[in-house]
C-alpha cells in the first residue's frame, strides 16, 4: 500500500461531524439559489431558450461555493443571494398563471401525467420535487470530488461513527429520495400493491439488476487500482450501490403491510426494530468492533446499515404519496376505494381505481404544505428527543440508527416543503390551490379538459435542474467515474484552495454540460 494512499484514507477517516444547524445553513444556499433564480423568472419571462451560462451562475455555483469557500460562513452567501432576490421582488411580478419559460415535455410516457383525451386522472407535475431531486444530486456529485480537497471542510465530511455532516446527510437524502419516486406505481395503480409477489419481484429484479453490476464493478475496480477507501463506510466490499439496489427488492415484500396500514407507521416500527436490535442484541458492538474475518463480517456495516436504510426508504415512499398526487390524503382514498372494491362483489357498481374517469383531479399544493409542516414537525421533535437521550449513542451514518433515520426524514422534509412554498410564493396559480363554492363554501374539483390542461402546463421547473433529473443516474455515475479519474491524476489533499477551485469548477461544468446536451430525452432508462 502505497505511503500516499495510506495518507489520503487517513484524511478522509476520522472525522467527527459538525452541528445540525451548521449544515442547514450550509444547505439553504440551495433554496436562496432557486429564490433569486424564481425572483428573476417571474419578473423577466423570456420566450427565449433558456441560457445554459446563467443557469449555471444561479444553480450550481452557489451550491459549490456553500461547501468550499463559504462552508464556514454559510449566512454570507446566502445573504448575497438575498439581497438581489429581494431587490427583485420590488419590480411587479408577470401575470399570475404564465407558464414557466421552459420546453413542456408532452411525452406520454411521463408517469404522473396521462394523457387529457384517455379520460384517465391526470395528476399535474411538481417543479419542487424536480429541484429538490436536482439539488439533493449536485449536492452529491459536488461532495464526492471536493471531500478529497482540503478546501472542503472536514467537519462536512463523512463521521467516522457518531456525528452529523453535510456527506452524512447525503447518502440518507439519495434513499429517502429513491423512495419518494417509487411512489408513482403506487399511485398510478392502488391495486399493485395485492398484485401477485413473485412477478413483482421479478419486474423489480429486471430494472435494479444494471445499479447492482456497477456496484460489483466499482468493487472490482477499486481493489484492481489500489484506490483509497474509506472500508468503515460499508465494508470490504460493499458499497452504496449494492445498497441502492437491494432496498425497492425489500419494498416489494413488505407490500402486504403497506397495503394495511399507514407507510409512515411501517417506516416508524422498522427504524424502531433496528434501533432495538442494535441496542439489546450487541450488533451494534459488532459492527463497532468486531474483527472482519469473514465475508459477514467484512461487510457488517453495508449488511446491518441495510435495515436502516430501509427504513428510510419507507419514509420517502410516505412522501411521495403525500407529494406527489394531486392532493395529500389522495392515495389514502385511493386505498380504502381499492380495499372496498375487493371486499365487494366484482360486479357491484363500486369506484374502481382504473376506470376511465371525466372529472380532473385538481392539485390542491396549499394543502400538501400544511401536511408537510405537520410531518416536519413531528420528525424534527422525534429527532431532538432521541438526540437528546442519546439513544444508541447519538446520531450514526454508519450504523443508521434511529436518530438518524428521523434526522434524514426530518431535513428531506422540511428542504421539499421549502422549495413547495417558494414555487407557490414565486408563481402563485388558480390551479395550485384548493377551490372553494363562493356560495355553498364547499370545495369543488374543475372539470374540464380544458381546465386540466392549463393546470399541466406552468408546472415546470429551472430548464437545467429538470435536465439534471432527467438523467440523475448517468450523472451520477459519470461524477463517481471523473472524481476516480482526477484522484488518480491529482494529489488533491496538496492542492491549494485555488487550484481546487479550477479544479471543482471544471468538474461541475463537465457534468452539468453533458446533463444540458441531453435535456429533454433520456440517455439510460432502468
Amino acid at each position: 500500500m502505497s505511503d500516499y494512499k495510506v495518507s489520503k484514507e487517513a484524511f478522509v477517516s476520522g472525522m467527527t461531524g459538525s452541528s445540525v444547524g451548521h449544515i442547514n445553513l450550509v444547505s439553504a444556499a440551495a433554496l436562496a439559489s432557486i429564490a433569486l433564480h424564481s425572483a428573476l423568472r417571474s419578473r423577466f419571462p423570456s420566450t427565449k431558450p433558456a441560457n445554459f451560462a446563467v443557469e449555471w451562475l444561479i444553480l450550481v455555483a452557489p451550491l459549490l461555493l456553500s461547501v468550499t469557500l463559504f462552508a464556514n460562513s454559510p449566512w454570507v452567501l446566502i445573504l448575497s443571494l438575498l439581497f438581489p432576490t429581494g431587490l427583485l421582488l420590488l419590480i411587479p411580478r408577470r401575470e399570475s398563471g404564465t407558464p414557466l419559460p421552459s420546453p413542456l415535455d408532452t411525452s406520454p410516457k411521463h408517469p404522473l401525467s396521462p394523457d387529457p383525451n384517455s379520460g384517465s386522472v391526470i395528476i399535474g407535475q411538481l417543479p419542487a420535487v424536480t429541484v429538490y431531486r436536482s439539488h439533493m444530486m449536485l449536492m452529491t456529485m459536488l461532495s464526492i470530488l471536493a471531500v478529497d480537497f482540503p478546501v472542503f471542510p472536514r467537519s462536512l465530511a463523512k463521521c467516522e461513527t457518531f456525528g452529523v455532516s453535510l456527506m452524512d446527510l447525503g447518502v440518507g437524502s439519495f434513499v429517502f429520495a429513491q423512495g419518494l419516486v417509487s411512489a408513482i406505481p403506487l399511485l398510478k395503480d392502488p391495486s399493485h400493491l395485492s398484485q401477485p409477489m413473485i412477478p413483482k419481484i421479478a419486474t423489480v429484479l429486471r430494472k435494479i439488476w444494471p445499479i447492482l453490476a456497477l456496484g460489483l464493478i466499482r468493487v472490482i475496480l477499486v481493489k484492481g487500482t489500489d484506490y483509497p477507501e474509506h472500508v468503515t463506510e460499508y465494508g470490504v466490499h460493499w458499497n452504496f450501490f449494492i445498497t441502492l439496489a437491494l432496498l425497492p427488492v425489500f419494498q416489494v415484500l413488505l407490500h402486504p403491510f403497506i397495503a394495511s396500514m399507514p407507510i409512515s407507521l411501517l417506516a416508524v416500527l422498522c427504524a424502531l426494530t433496528h434501533q432495538l436490535m442494535l441496542s439489546w442484541t450487541g450488533l451494534q458492538n459488532f459492527v463497532l468492533s468486531a474483527p472482519r474475518t469473514n465475508i459477514v463480517s467484512a461487510n457488517k456495516e453495508g449488511i446491518v446499515s441495510l435495515f436502516g436504510y430501509l427504513s428510510i426508504h419507507l419514509l420517502g415512499l410516505s412522501a411521495g404519496t403525500i407529494i406527489l398526487p394531486p392532493s395529500p390524503n389522495y392515495f389514502r382514498r385511493q386505498q380504502q376505494a381499492h380495499a372496498t372494491r375487493r371486499r365487494k362483489d366484482s360486479n357491484a357498481d363500486a369506484y374502481q381505481p382504473n376506470k376511465p374517469r371525466k372529472s380532473v383531479i385538481h392539485r390542491e399544493d396549499d394543502r400538501t404544505a400544511t401536511e408537510l409542516i405537520s410531518y416536519a414537525v413531528v420528525w424534527w421533535s422525534l429527532m431532538l428527543i432521541t438526540s437528546w437521550a442519546k439513544v444508541g449513542g447519538g446520531v450514526s451514518r454508519r450504523l443508521v440508527n434511529l436518530p438518524y433515520i428521523l434526522w434524514v426524514a426530518a431535513y428531506n422534509t422540511t428542504f421539499i416543503l421549502g422549495y413547495l412554498l417558494l414555487e407557490l410564493f414565486f408563481f402563485p396559480s388558480p390551479f395550485s390551490k384548493s377551490i372553494y363554492s363562493p356560495t355553498s363554501k364547499l370545495k369543488v374539483q374543475v372539470d374540464t379538459i380544458a381546465d386540466a390542461q392549463a393546470q399541466l402546463e406552468p408546472r415546470r421547473g429551472p430548464p437545467l435542474l429538470e435536465a439534471v433529473n432527467r438523467n440523475s443516474l448517468v450523472l451520477f455515475l459519470l461524477a463517481n467515474v471523473l472524481t476516480g479519474l482526477i484522484n488518480l491524476t491529482v494529489p488533491t489533499m496538496y492542492t491549494s484552495d485555488a487550484m481546487a477551485m479550477v479544479i471543482l469548477s471544471a468538474y461541475a461544468l463537465s457534468v452539468t454540460a453533458v446533463a444540458w446536451a441531453a435535456r429533454g430525452r433520456r440517455i439510460w432508462r432502468i
